[in-house]
């Protein structure tokens, strides 16, 4: 069944590749970013190539998720071009690399903003439809950095998806009396394919980087190279994209809480299933197991 989807951060990297691959399945499908008329107006008119060329849905929509305004506007266009809103995609991210002392608290609350706080915009702006319809799925697109293998040089980045995981995993919960649907999907490094490290921020403190390039020269390439040598040679983004329109494709009720893409095997998804079987276990010992679930409660 065709559903009506909105994506952030869709202009590029695993949202552009999701939009396109759902819209080709069949869905009416939002790429919403930011920018639209102006830095993005290119991304835009590639999507509407797109859509014209393979005869699909595929629409954009102008969406910052650092501002309430924004997102409330952007679902309300949604809704009213399209009619309904059934599935959420948090996609939108912002990655920084450096030493984390060199990082000012004013640039960490930023990465925070993006990663974080950027969902709840989105999520205070389109859940009251999900919830009046009594139906919906929300995706978050996390990262096995939250569970798993921490290199260095990233931890702002580390921090704000591990948020973003805790996040989800309570509105989880939460949404489910409501009959709506929760899946984390968790890309591993891809260290191509994406803009992740290619818009990246870095520390504004330079007096801080000379000492730690002093005892970590080129980290940074040494840590992107040696992610490089752990992926098989057919890892691809796409893949990414694909599990997306797996979950999406899945009957409503029979999604997986989790999904896992992790081209170099990091250990994450092997803490996230112990992670997952404690809170299934926990919310049934305390008679809440009926939060595992989305169902229609009256």
């Amino acid at each position: 069944m065709s559903k009506t989807i909105v994506i952030t951060g869709a202009g590029s990297g695993f949202g552009a590749l999701a939009a396109r691959a759902l819209a080709d399945m069949g869905h009416t499908v939002y790429a919403a970013m930011r920018n639209t008329t102006t830095r993005n107006a290119v991304r835009v008119a590639d999507a509407a190539t797109y859509a014209s060329e393979h005869q699909v849905d595929l629409r954009t929509v102008e969406l910052d998720v650092l501002s309430q305004e924004s997102a409330d506007a952007a679902v309300a266009t949604v809704l009213a071009e399209a009619g309904r809103l059934d599935v959420i995609i948090h996609n939108a991210g912002h990655m920084v690399t450096g030493p984390t002392e060199a990082f000012t608290p004013e640039e960490l609350a930023r990465v925070y903003d993006t990663n974080v706080l950027g969902t709840q915009r989105v999520n205070r702006a389109a859940l009251p439809h999900l919830r009046a319809q009594e139906n919906g799925l929300v995706v978050w697109i996390g990262s096995t950095s939250t569970r798993g293998g921490t290199p260095p040089y990233l931890a702002p980045y580390f921090a704000a998806k591990s948020a973003m995981d805790a996040l989800a995993v309570s509105y989880a919960a939460e949404l489910a009396r409501f009959n709506i649907e929760t899946t984390i999907v968790v890309p591993g490094s891809f260290t191509s394919g994406t803009n992740h490290f290619v818009t990246g921020g870095h520390p504004s403190d330079l007096t801080v980087v000379p000492a730690y390039e002093e005892r970590y020269a080129g980290l940074m390439d040494q840590v992107s190279e040696r992610l490089a040598d752990l992926a098989p040679a057919d890892a691809n983004v796409s893949q990414v994209a694909d599990a997306i329109v797996r979950v999406v494709g899945t009957e409503h009720g029979k999604r997986p809480f989790r999904v896992h893409i992790d081209p170099a095997d990091d250990g994450s998804e092997t803490v996230s299933a112990v992670a997952d079987r404690i809170r299934a276990e926990f919310l049934t010992r305390i008679g809440l197991d009926d939060l595992l679930t989305p169902h229609v409660a009256h």
